[in-house]
Formats: structure tokens, sequence, C-alpha cells
């Protein structure tokens, strides 16, 4: 007969590592914020991000997309490793062998507990090749001078990464609504770079977010028929 003791020990019921009570830890009062583990975390008060974008913007013009884009993919490649680290050392497995719910659980968790805000995941479009990825109250988007076009260009980089370290192939991101532009929510569209760039264009001509996925879906259709 089995123990309960026993059948406690062998059951592993993960609680959740991102609840911010738990894993942000820290002297507040000395200005030391840790994560669970020890590790350092940086807050990033709402004028140093507007003082960074207006720096960039000012010393480099319209390159400053370009610039934060790859400080974002060098930022979501750190994230990446860090998170897979964390989430398969606490679930006891591989991040590959973790159910898709419990992937998007500590995700969206761990999205929230960092500050930047509500993130969601949009599979409609996965078997034309494309994952579309929702961001509600993105604190990039509330600091960032308003250019007239979506403008969360550290976040399309760091999602580029993320998910680019997540599927094992290069993968870029573009961002298709703002929330600065009025949107509910702002909407991120990745893909293979040739696939996706395709919409850069059809921003330009202000395509809304439907209109662009039914291209880049008709594209890939033709694609294979041609094929």
């Amino acid at each position: 007969m089995i123990s309960v003791k026993e059948l406690v020990r062998e059951s592993h019921l993960p609680s959740n590592y991102f609840a911010p009570d738990v894993y942000l830890q820290g002297d507040l009062e000395a200005g030391l914020i840790e994560n669970r583990d020890g590790a350092r975390l940086l807050a990033l008060p709402d004028a140093l991000l507007r003082a960074i974008y207006e720096g960039l913007a000012e010393e480099v013009g319209a390159a400053s997309e370009s610039v934060l884009y790859k400080c974002g993919a060098w930022w979501g490649k750190t994230f990446y490793r860090r998170f897979a680290e964390e989430v398969s050392q606490h679930h006891q497995k591989p991040i590959a062998d973790i159910e898709m719910i419990e992937f998007l659980q500590c995700l969206k968790q761990s999205w929230k507990t960092h500050g930047w805000g509500k993130i969601d995941l949009d599979f409609d479009f996965y078997q034309q090749g494309f994952i579309v990825v929702k961001v509600w109250n993105s604190a990039f988007a509330k600091s960032s001078p308003s250019i007239g076009k979506p403008k969360c260009f550290v976040e399309s980089g760091l999602l580029s990464s993320f998910f680019s370290g997540l599927t094992g192939q290069k993968l870029h991101c573009i961002q298709t609504t703002c929330e600065s532009m009025g949107a509910e929510c702002n909407h991120f569209v990745l893909g293979l770079p040739d696939r996706v760039r395709r919409a850069e264009a059809w921003l330009q001509e202000n395509h809304d977010h439907a209109a662009i996925m039914d291209r880049l879906c008709q594209g890939q259709v033709e694609r294979r028929v041609s094929v």
C-alpha cells in the first residue's frame, strides 16, 4: 500500500511561481528589488522611459526605431533564458515538456508581475504561420511620444527574441495596433521575417489589423498554390 506521505512527495503540484507577493522581494526603502532567486530587478520610472525615447529621437532621428527594436531583442533573449530556467526548475521538467496551458499561465503572470501590462496569445493564424500577441496597459505605449503609428518597438524586439528562443526559429515581430492611437490593445504579429515584413508597407497605407492579417494569410495561400 502506498502511504500518503509517499503520494504527496511524488505528486508535484507547482504553485504560481510568478505571484507578485512571493516573486518580488527586497528592501524598497533602500531601493533594492530582487526576484525570489535573488536576481536584481530594475525599475524604470515613466520619466526615465520618456527621457530615453526623447534622447534617442534627438540623437539618431528615425533610426531610433531600429535602435529600440534591437534593444528589445537583446532584452528578450535574456528574458527568455531566465524565464525558461525559472519555469523549468519550478515545474521540474524542460520548458518544451510543459503543457501549453501551464506555459501560458506562467507567461501571463510573469508579464504582469514585471509591470509590463496584460498579455494574451492568439493562435487563430498558427496554421498560416503567424502568432498574434495582444498586450493591454503597455508602459511603452504610454511613455513614448506620439508618432502617428504603432510605436512599441521595444516590445516588438522583446517578443521576437522570446518566441525565437521558444520555437528555435528566427522570427520577426511587427506591431499593427497601438493603445497610443486609440486602439483597445496593442497587436503584435510574429512570423518568419520574409513573411511578416510585408506588413510594413500595409501599415504605411493605414490598413487596420484585420486587413493586414487577411493579406498575410492570403499571401500564404497564394504561395502554397504557386508551389
